[in-house]
C-alpha cells in the first residue's frame, strides 16, 4: 500500500466482500440506530438507516460505546452515505487547503484547559462524514456543522451546504513547545489514520488504528464514524478521546488518552467485534516513507544524502533481544516476518538525527518522530510485519509495520487490545549500544576489476555496521576489542573485523559476505564481550542475482 504524501490526510478506498446477511439473531437495523443515537453517533451513519431523530444532550458511558460497536458489527456493514455536495466533490487539493477552521472558534477554550478542538471541512478526497461531539459531565452534545466555524479563502462554494454535512476529521492543539503557545498535538483524518507530535517534531510518519490486509492483494481501510472528546477540566495533563470504528470486516470502540510532552505518549485502548474471521489483521500500525538512505543513493541524482521519514524497524522482543532492521526501498515488494511471541514493543523510527545528512532546510527531516508502541497484557504469538514497497519519490508513504497474532481473530468474538504509542526523537529505547550506520560495499579496493574478471563478484559485498552507545564507548581503548557475532541464513560469511569508532562513541564492524549463487540471505550480528551481549542486534536482508 502506497499512500500519496500530499494525500497524507484522505481516506483510502476500502475493498472488500460486504456479508450478505446479519445472523439469525442479530438485533434489528432499527435497534442498532436507536442505540447509536442514545450515544450521540448517529450523525456519523447514513442518513436513510437512521431510526430516530437528531440526539443532544444525552447520557455517555464508554461501555455503552462498546454495546454499540458489538452491536454494529452483528449487522451487515453499510458503508453508504450520501454522496457530497458538487462543490465540495470538485475541488482540487489547493482549493481544498484553503479551507481553514476559523481558530477563534475553537472548542475546549471555553473550559479553560490546555487543549483546543479544530475540525476537518469535508470535500475534496475527503468525502466521509465524521460525526463529533463533547462529552461534558457524562452528557454528550453533537457539534453541528457550521460554515461560519470555517474561512473559505480564495475557494468559492456555490449554494448552501446542508446542515447535516459533518466533518472530516479533527485537530487538537496544546501548549506543546511553549506555554504562551498553542501547537498542533494530533490530528484524525482519513480512515483511521492518525498523527502526533512531541516536543520539536515535525510531522512525518502515521499511526492507524487498525490494518487489514495490508500485505494481501487488497487492502481494506477501516474508518472512524464518529469521535467523542471528553472535555477536560482546567488542570488536566490529558485528552481523552472516544472513537467509533467500522469496515466490512470488523466494527470497534477506541479511546485514546493523549499526553503531551517531549515525547507525547497516546494510550490506546480498544474493544474490535469481528464480522468476519480477520486472517489479516495488523495492530498497532504504522506507516512511514524511506526512499533515499545511505545503504542505497542509487534512487536518485537528488543533493540531499538521504530522504525518509524513518531510517528503521525497533523490535524488542518477548526474550528481551532488542532488534534494528535499517529499512529500504527494494526494487520490488519485501515483506519481513519476525516470529515473536509475547513482544514488548516495535516502531519505525528515525535514528539519524544529523542535519547534514539530509541538508533540507524546508522539510526538516532530522526533526520527525519515531513511533514506538509498547504492548500492554497478553499479546501471544505471533509476528511484526515489515512491508517495505518500491518508490521513485518522496512523497510516497512505501513502508508498513504491525503486528500480527498468530491466530486468526473469529467472527463474533471480542478483542481487546492495550497499547501505547510515543513519539520518539533519537533517545535510546535500551541500554545497550545500537547500530548507527549501515553502510554496503564491494568487499575489495578493486571491485570494478574483480567484475570484469569475475562474474560472481556481484554476489560478494562487504557490510559496514557502526555500533555506538551503551558501555562501547569505555572499551575504546580496552587492547581486546569486543566479538562480532555474526551470522547468514544462507551463504557465507568470509571475513570479520572490528575497528574503534571514537565518531560514534563505539566500533565498526564490518562483515564479507558471499552467496554461491543466485539468491537472498538475512544477516545477523551483534557484539559481545564474553558471555555479555553489549549492542542490539542488526538484522539486514541481501539477494543477488
Amino acid at each position: 500500500m502506497i499512500r500519496v504524501r500530499g494525500q497524507n490526510d484522505t481516506e483510502d478506498r476500502a475493498e472488500a466482500t460486504v456479508p450478505e446477511a446479519a445472523p439469525p439473531d442479530a438485533p434489528s437495523r432499527r435497534a442498532v440506530m436507536s442505540g447509536l443515537a442514545a450515544a450521540g453517533l448517529t450523525a456519523a451513519l447514513p442518513a436513510a438507516a437512521v431510526a430516530q431523530g437528531e440526539a443532544a444532550g444525552v447520557p455517555f458511558d464508554p461501555s455503552a460505546l462498546e454495546r454499540q460497536a458489538q452491536a454494529l458489527a452483528a449487522q451487515p456493514f453499510d458503508g453508504g452515505f450520501p454522496p457530497l455536495p458538487a462543490p465540495l466533490a470538485r475541488l482540487d487539493y489547493d482549493a481544498y487547503r484553503d479551507i481553514r477552521f476559523r481558530k477563534e472558534r475553537a472548542f475546549l477554550g471555553e473550559a479553560g484547559g490546555p487543549f483546543r478542538l479544530q475540525l476537518f471541512h469535508r470535500g475534496f478526497l475527503y468525502e466521509r462524514p465524521v460525526a463529533v461531539s463533547l462529552v461534558r459531565d457524562g452528557v454528550s452534545t453533537p457539534i453541528a456543522y457550521d460554515p461560519a466555524l470555517f474561512d473559505f479563502g480564495r475557494t468559492q462554494i456555490e449554494g448552501t451546504l446542508p446542515s447535516d454535512l459533518n466533518f472530516a476529521g479533527i485537530r487538537i492543539h496544546a501548549p506543546l513547545n511553549r506555554p504562551d503557545r498553542l501547537d498542533e498535538l494530533i490530528v484524525f483524518v482519513g480512515a483511521s489514520y492518525f498523527r502526533f507530535l512531541g516536543q520539536d517534531q515535525l510531522y512525518g510518519l502515521s499511526a492507524r488504528a487498525l490494518a487489514i490486509g495490508t500485505d494481501a492483494e487488497k487492502e481494506e481501510f477501516p474508518f472512524f464514524r464518529a469521535f467523542s472528546i471528553e472535555v477536560p477540566p482546567a488542570d488536566a495533563k490529558t485528552l481523552t478521546i472516544h472513537a467509533l470504528l467500522d469496515s466490512p470486516s470488523v466494527a470497534g470502540a477506541y479511546r485514546f488518552i493523549v499526553e503531551p510532552g517531549r515525547n507525547t505518549t497516546v494510550r490506546v485502548s480498544a474493544t474490535l467485534y469481528p464480522r468476519q474471521d480477520l486472517s489479516s489483521v495488523g495492530l498497532a500500525p504504522l506507516t512511514s516513507m524511506y526512499f533515499i538512505g545511505e545503504t542505497d543513493r542509487g534512487h536518485s541524482d537528488d543533493y540531499r544524502p538521504e530522504l525518509h521519514d524513518s531510517d528503521g524497524l525497533q523490535i524488542a522482543t518477548g526474550s528481551g533481544e532488542w532488534l534494528w532492521r535499517p529499512l529500504d526501498n527494494p526494487q520490488n515488494r519485501r515483506i519481513s516476518t519476525f516470529l515473536d511471541r509475547e513482544p514488548k514493543g516495535f516502531g519505525l523510527m528515525q535514528r539519524d538525527r544529523a542535519f547534514a545528512s539530509y541538508q533540507d532546510l524546508e522539510a526538516g527531516y532530522e526533526r520527525r518522530p519515531g513511533y514506538f508502541v509498547e504492548l500492554e497484557g497478553a499479546w501471544g504469538e505471533g509476528s511484526v510485519v515489515l512491508m517495505e514497497l518500491p518508490t521513485d519519490n518522496e512523497t510516497a508513504d512505501n513502508i508498513v509495520a504491525f503486528w500480527r497474532p498468530r491466530q486468526p481473530y473469529r467472527a463474533g468474538a471480542p478483542v481487546r487490545l492495550a497499547y501505547r504509542i510515543r513519539a520518539h526523537t533519537g533517545e535510546d529505547l535500551h541500554p545497550n549500544g545500537k547500530v548507527v550506520n549501515t553502510f554496503i560495499a564491494e568487499p575489495a579496493a578493486s571491485g570494478a576489476a574483480r567484475r570484469a574478471a569475475d562474474a560472481t563478484a556481484l554476489r560478494s559485498r562487504r557490510f559496514l555496521i557502526d555500533f555506538g552507545g551503551g558501555t562501547l564507548k569505555t572499551l575504546l581503548d580496552d587492547p581486546s576489542p569486543p566479538e562480532i557475532v555474526a551470522s547468514a541464513s544462507a551463504g557465507r560469511i568470509v571475513a570479520t573485523s572490528i575497528v574503534a569508532n571514537p565518531h560514534v562513541g563505539g566500533f565498526r564492524a564490518a562483515l564479507d559476505v558471499r552467496l554461491d549463487g543466485p539468491g537472498a540471505t538475512e544477516l545477523r550480528a551483534y557484539l559481545r564481550k564474553g558471555d555479555q551481549a553489549l549492542t542490539e542486534t542488526w538484522s539486514f536482508p541481501w539477494s543477488a542475482a
